[in-house]
């Protein structure tokens, strides 16, 4: 059993995970925060270095990997949805959860997490609040396309969204809450 949390960065995966996953009696990860760890360097790093086609192929890698982990919560990174084949290999793991935000709520939460937006590259040459509308549009139709629950967190309590996760999932993952 595996759940995998999607959503642009900002939008709550990472603070999600480790409650859902406490819920269910469930590890959890964050693919970026392990995909770091392995490469022992920070994905800003790794784009500065590397590009973003080596990022991207590290990234599809490591989810590979975690995705035949069993009762784990998985937070990927935002633009995990990017490659066909990781979003068919999501959707064959487990429910994929889609945390979405409106650009507003995203752009002050990543203000307000200087770790996420020191440690993270600018995707388009603007960065910021443009970055992210432009990123968020292009990205919508792929996390809708992956996702089997969609839940917004723009304004709801961290508790209400894990209830609302856990609520909308299959029959037998609920129940890992009651064993």
């Amino acid at each position: 059993m595996l759940i995998t949390l999607i959503g642009y960065r900002g939008t709550g995966k990472t603070t999600i995970a480790p409650r859902l996953a406490q819920r269910l009696k469930f590890d959890w990860i964050d693919a970026d925060i392990e995909l770091e760890r392995i490469a022992g360097r920070s994905i800003r790093d790794i784009f500065a270095t590397d590009g973003e086609p080596e990022f991207r192929r590290l990234e599809r890698e490591n989810l590979v990997r975690l995705l035949k982990r069993n009762r784990l919560v998985l937070a990927t990174g935002g633009g995990a949805i990017l490659n066909d084949a990781t979003r068919l290999d999501l959707r064959g793991a487990g429910p994929v959860v889609w945390l979405k935000a409106s650009v507003e709520a995203i752009s002050k939460r990543i203000l307000v997490d200087g770790g996420a937006f020191a440690n993270r590259p600018n995707l388009t040459t603007g960065g910021g609040i443009d970055e992210i509308r432009t990123l968020v549009a292009q990205r919508e139709p792929l996390y809708q396309e992956c996702a089997t629950i969609s839940v917004p967190t723009d304004s709801l309590p961290i508790d209400s969204v894990v209830e609302q996760i856990l609520n909308q999932l299959p029959a037998n993952y609920r129940q890992e809450t009651n064993a």
